[in-house]
């Protein structure tokens, strides 16, 4: 687009802003009207931002309070901006500050895997947030963000070449954790992909009936060490080369069974499934009302292990499955989150903190998982020492032990 065409944009807006004005009348002054009231002068913003679902606090095992969430946003401008750097503010200051490498890692184009500070024309990306707090501090009850952006070819005075805008006020929810015992029992559980780090299950916004929904939020792929370290012993391709596969899948607490699906078929360990309508994702699954508004999804669940039907109402600790890799699964592995409907994909998802369980140890990072799913030996972050946790959550990369 031509600058004459972007300078006739930026004047039609303000004509828009002003066109109430009453054109004087012949003898009549032309001084504008004062006003009684002091409001601050309006700025152009090319970006905008919004939240796509307001942060619900958690603890967790690195002894901190976290708020996870996204945020949205849009260049309006017919010319391409860079975000410069993006703060979560709370009522004393920011809580978060992103920019240059740190701000890329966490923000992806809109439809890609891009991860780029730049912004087309038009175009939309997705910022995932990490407001981490520490665990005696307050949860401020509001955030807003304070967004920088760099114009390449501003507009003066309309449009400068930075522009600060403070945008996407949200509420922080007063919503609690759902307070659950563990789906699994056993050493060696690993917690894949959950929050609140750049997981798949953290980026996976799903597009559906007009709304993006984080239902994956904090969702967790269990997997389950060997003696050895590793994760399977013998063919990487057969489900019997992991010796948890299989292993009983327990209610995480009271309440009805909402959904179930059986009779999938099991998918061959280290290959991408093809094929799937939305339905069959979440493979075998079961989905629980486990009260106040949580529904917690039980996934990925062996061909023909589903014990329970809608209606059952299940007690804490009740087998409903065993461990499988049915449905978009390359390994065996129980997947579970907890969320705000009973669909597994058109939902929020929500926070939830165990009771009680082991801490045992960290991978040392995401890169040494795929070395594991791959056949190599587990990867410890040195030094760690194992510890019992009560009511938080657990966090990518940790590995527990569940007693009965």
């Amino acid at each position: 687009m031509t600058r004459g065409s972007r300078v006739a944009a930026a004047v039609l807006l303000t004509t828009a802003l002003t066109s109430c004005t009453s054109v004087p009348k012949s003898g009549q002054s032309s001084t504008p009207p004062t006003s009684s009231t002091d409001t601050a002068a309006p700025i152009v913003t090319p970006v905008l931002a919004d939240v796509v679902a307001a942060p619900v606090p958690v603890p967790a095992t690195d002894g901190r309070v976290h708020l996870a969430y996204e945020l949205l946003l849009t260049n309006t401008s017919p010319e391409p901006v860079t975000i410069d750097s993006i703060a979560a503010m709370g009522p004393a200051g920011p809580l978060l500050q992103l920019s240059g490498a740190g701000l890329a890692y966490w923000t992806r184009t809109m439809g890609t895997r891009i991860s780029t500070n730049d912004l087309g024309p038009g175009q939309r990306s997705i910022v995932w947030l990490d407001v981490s707090l520490e665990a005696a501090s307050t949860v401020p009850q509001q955030l807003s963000h304070r967004v920088v952006v760099k114009v390449p070819k501003p507009i003066p005075p309309l449009v400068p070449p930075v522009v600060t805008e403070t945008v996407a006020p949200v509420t922080v929810s007063d919503r609690k954790p759902a307070v659950i015992e563990p789906p699994l029992r056993g050493s060696g559980w690993l917690d894949a992909n959950s929050c609140c780090d750049m997981t798949p299950h953290r980026m996976a916004l799903n597009p559906l009936d007009g709304k993006l929904w984080g239902a994956e939020r904090f969702a967790i792929d269990y997997e389950q060490l060997l003696a050895d370290g590793q994760l399977f012993s013998g063919d990487r391709a057969k489900t019997e080369s992991y010796a948890y596969f299989g292993s009983d899948v327990h209610a995480v607490a009271d309440g009805p069974v909402v959904a179930v699906l059986d009779g999938l078929p099991e998918q061959v360990p280290g290959v991408d499934p093809k094929g799937l309508t939305l339905a069959q994702y979440g493979g075998n699954h079961v989905v629980q009302d486990i009260g106040n508004g949580n529904y917690a999804f039980y996934a990925h669940l062996k061909t023909g292990t589903v014990k329970v039907k809608p209606g059952d109402r299940l007690s804490t600790g009740q087998v409903l499955g065993s461990v499988g890799n049915t449905g978009n699964s390359t390994a065996p592995h129980l997947h579970f989150h907890v969320m705000s409907t009973p669909d597994p994909l058109r939902a929020d998802g929500l926070p939830f903190v165990f009771r009680s369980f082991k801490l045992t140890g960290r991978m040392a990072n995401m890169a040494a998982v795929d070395a594991l799913e791959a056949g190599g030996p587990a990867r410890m972050q040195p030094g760690f020492t194992a510890r019992a946790e009560d009511n938080v959550s657990p966090l990518n990369l940790d590995v527990m032990t569940y007693d009965n």
